[in-house]
């Protein structure tokens, strides 16, 4: 027990996870493994087992002791090189040489294709002095199935071998078993009385301290290196019993390093040698479009075929502690739509058929998809978000149209089809949360993915010989087509006057837009920013979500409200870094670092996104500029980490090297971000084709080449439009029968007519009301027959010119 700070921490201090800027991930593709791993900072850090949404340990390093109390922490006192052992095989090299010269250690590092242990061949080379000058100990944190605290650590054997053991939640064990003996180990509670602290304090481990139950627990051993060997072997095991995990150690150390490594490497040779040859060597060296690939399939689970976790990371996990269980190894929907446009990009085409037949499990019977949630399709995190629910339904079009799903198989997707184009056509076209999980609203990200979602399906019903559905799809794909930018442009703000342009599309409209004049009124909250300020015009917030009117064809790139919003887009979000422009998310965003480099918790300031480089760079491929795309392509590549790894955000601020921020390198949010790892894959795929691969072709043809317009004006209790063009349609869309009342002129006559539903279950009726004059105002409420009773409530639309907004 320790009293530090009049703080008692009997079991050890509060769980912490580490940095989530990885410089290497992997895992053997094979089904037998089940086990993950991260590096950092020269490390083995987050190993996933028995699912790659299950966290088991925070680290695994060395220390370094010799003479004159010597203290080396290899994470933390030494430069770190990492190299995979070739292209696309997330297997490593990884040289760390201590800042003061002292001693080098190289590291293989890769997991058993045949069993889950993590195994690491290590040579501790000492540059000052003998290798009998120092002691090397092993450091391990244990943070089994997601969880820092109740893990219970212990020195034991398992057939005579001394091992390093831990157990924790849900009776997940592992341990660690060396080729050379330990000469010394311990275990002991985080912070109170761990291996580290011992060594800090006495320069040794202390005798007979060898089990700390039930807290923040860590491993300690000394490695027996000596004069003839400077060479160990460690393999790490996992499992649901300690005595099996012991097998599993034992068993890949008996086997050798190589017998693992020579299956390991051929696997992914074999899965690589099958894809699309889109090789690009960047100005680092690094090929990362074989890094990039595997990082997709890394992230994949085995346990389950087809889900891809969004990261191998938590971020900012150096400051999060068990009360953060996900991180990001959980799944959302979106990014793996978007993983499994990069496999197909790619071309495997059978990863991108699991992916989808993997949402087709998890959907909801309502037919929308969590938000995010664990392998098994548990929900996490509740909100709704429509572009998730629009996604699936354009890889399914995708995957069609690229011949991985044969026109046998279409049936078997058609409820899935059938159920996510109804939610989008009954809850739609405002969405609960946008594409960065922070506002309800309009926003044109959601509304470009639910309106070619929308067509995607239409086409999709109409092969399966439902020509009425598909109407209904398409007639409210165009209605909500017409009225984007009387949802989200604005027009005569001061941010317009100042570029001297006319208005720009705005990040996210309120849901009460439909019932304002402009979209200008009206205010919207941005998230993780200090309370009090938070509230923001609407035409105050601009941000690159717009291009996807672009990318998902239902605007040209030349479109002058386009061009207009990206003249606003770089005046407002583009960051100048060493590497080249990277954008923002939006304006004035908190999701990042303080401005003092401190980590986020809740509020910060947004730091640039490079994603947003391969969204910008498919912009300019559409609008013709190539030159302008490879030029992006290669700002891009110059985000990554040393490692090849592609970062969620990149520091725009001066160096803070004392917490590892450098002007345009990774910040502590999330590395590898798979979803940026795809964007890069398919903006490779899109240069080489020069073509946007994962444009839908519905819209262009529908709204670009064909200029197809709505006849109708739809109505609905989540849109209630106030106007509309003369020579509309009135179309009223409702959850439940209904008796609708109506009148054209102020109630002197009315009319009384009943709704039909649909095979949406969407109550329709359509008001013939196109022959009214501007000026003309539509007056109606509703008797509700199945529970009796009058809505009480006059709703009106006015009829206003037909060129006005």
């Amino acid at each position: 027990m320790s009293n530090e700070g009049g703080s008692t921490y009997p079991r050890g201090i509060a769980a912490r996870w580490t940095s989530s800027a990885k410089s290497g991930v992997g895992t053997a593709l094979s089904s037998a493994s089940r086990v993950w791993f991260t590096v950092s900072h020269g490390i083995l850090n987050e190993i996933y087992y028995p699912r790659v949404d299950r966290a088991c340990t925070r680290d695994l390093g060395l220390i370094v002791t010799g003479p004159e109390g010597y203290f080396s922490e290899e994470k933390r006192h030494a430069q770190h090189l990492i190299e995979p052992v070739e292209n696309g095989v997330p297997a490593y090299r990884l040289s760390n040489i201590a800042m003061d010269g002292a001693y080098r250690i190289e590291k293989r590092v890769l997991t058993d294709p045949v069993r889950p242990s993590v195994l690491q061949d290590i040579v501790f080379t000492p540059l000052k002095g003998q290798l009998g000058d120092y002691r090397v100990y092993v450091l391990l944190a244990p943070h089994l199935f997601n969880c820092g605290m109740r893990n219970s650590a212990w020195i034991g054997d398992y057939k005579g071998t001394q091992m390093l053991f831990a157990t924790g939640r849900d009776g997940i064990s592992l341990a660690l078993a060396s080729s050379l003996p330990w000469l010394s180990s311990s275990a002991g509670y985080v912070g109170v009385s761990d291996g580290w602290r011992q060594l800090v304090n006495q320069g040794m481990l202390e005798p007979g301290q060898l089990r700390a139950d039930e807290g923040n627990v860590s491993l300690t051993g000394e490695i027996g290196f000596s004069q003839e060997n400077d060479r160990v072997f460690l393999s790490l095991g996992f499992a649901g019993e300690p005595e099996e995990a012991g097998y599993n150690a034992l068993a890949s150390l008996m086997a050798g390093f190589d017998a693992a490594a020579r299956p390991y490497v051929s696997g992914w040779r074999t899965w690589q040698a099958s894809l699309e040859k889109l090789d690009r060597i960047a100005e680092s060296g690094r090929n990362i479009y074989r890094i990039s690939t595997a990082v997709l399939a890394t992230h994949r689970s085995s346990a389950f075929p087809g889900p891809v976790v969004a990261s191998l990371s938590i971020p900012w996990g150096f400051n999060k502690g068990d009360d953060d269980l996900g991180g990001y190894h959980l799944v959302w929907p979106r990014d793996l739509v978007e993983t499994a446009g990069g496999f197909l990009a790619a071309g495997a085409r059978q990863e991108a058929v699991e992916i989808l037949s993997y949402l087709r499990t998890i959907q909801e019977r309502d037919g929308h998809w969590p938000q995010n949630a664990w392998l098994d399709g548990t929900a996490y995190w509740d909100g709704i978000q429509m572009d998730e629910c629009g996604f699936p339904i354009l890889l399914a079009d995708a995957l069609r149209r690229n011949g991985a799903l044969p026109r046998d198989s279409l049936p078997s997707f058609l409820p899935m089809i059938e159920g996510a184009a109804g939610y989008i056509a009954r809850n739609g076209p405002i969405t609960g949360e946008d594409r960065w999980e922070e506002d309800a609203g309009y926003s044109p990200f959601t509304l470009a993915v639910e309106i070619a979602a929308l067509l995607a399906a239409a086409d999709f019903l109409e092969d399966c010989g439902k020509p009425a559905m598909a109407t209904y799809l398409r007639e409210t794909a165009d209605a909500w087509n017409d009225q984007v930018e009387r949802w989200t442009y604005v027009n005569g703000t001061d941010i317009a006057t100042a570029l001297g342009i006319d208005g720009y599309y705005v990040r996210i409209a309120p849901l009460d837009i439909a019932e304002a004049s402009s979209a200008s009124r009206g205010y919207v909250p941005i998230k993780n920013r200090p309370p009090g300020d938070t509230d923001r015009f609407v035409e105050q917030i601009v941000s690159p979500d717009v291009l996807a009117l672009v990318r998902f064809g239902l605007r040209s790139a030349d479109d002058p409200r386009i061009v207009n919003t990206v003249k606003v887009i770089d005046a407002h979000l583009r960051c100048d870094l060493p590497q080249g422009p990277v954008w923002y998310r939006y304006t004035e965003d908190g999701y990042g670092e303080h401005e003092n480099g401190a980590p986020f918790d809740g509020t910060g300031k947004g730091r640039p996104w490079p994603l947003l480089v391969g969204e910008r760079a498919h912009y300019e491929l559409a609008a013709g500029r190539r030159q302008s795309a490879e030029s992006l392509l290669a700002t891009f590549e110059a985000c990554a980490g040393h490692g090849g790894l592609l970062p969620e955000q990149v520091w725009d601020g001066d160096d803070l090297t004392d917490r590892e921020l450098l002007r345009g390198g990774p910040t502590g949010s999330a590395m590898p971000l798979v979803w940026a790892h795809a964007e890069y894959i398919k903006l490779l795929r899109s240069l080489r084709d020069d073509a946007v691969f994962d444009m839908p072709p519905q819209g262009p043809k529908r709204y670009i080449a064909d200029k197809t317009g709505s006849t109708l004006w739809t109505w609905r209790f989540n849109n209630k439009i106030r106007s509309m063009p003369a020579g509309k349609t009135l179309r009223l869309e409702l959850p439940a029968h209904a008796i609708v009342h109506w009148s054209t002129d102020g109630w002197a006559n009315s009319h009384d007519d009943a709704t039909r539903a649909n095979d949406f279950a969407v109550h329709l009726l359509d008001l013939p009301v196109g022959d009214l004059k501007s000026g003309q105002t539509i007056m109606f409420t509703f008797f509700w027959p199945d529970g009796g009773n009058w809505e009480n409530i006059d709703f009106s639309v006015a009829v206003v010119p037909p060129d006005m907004p």
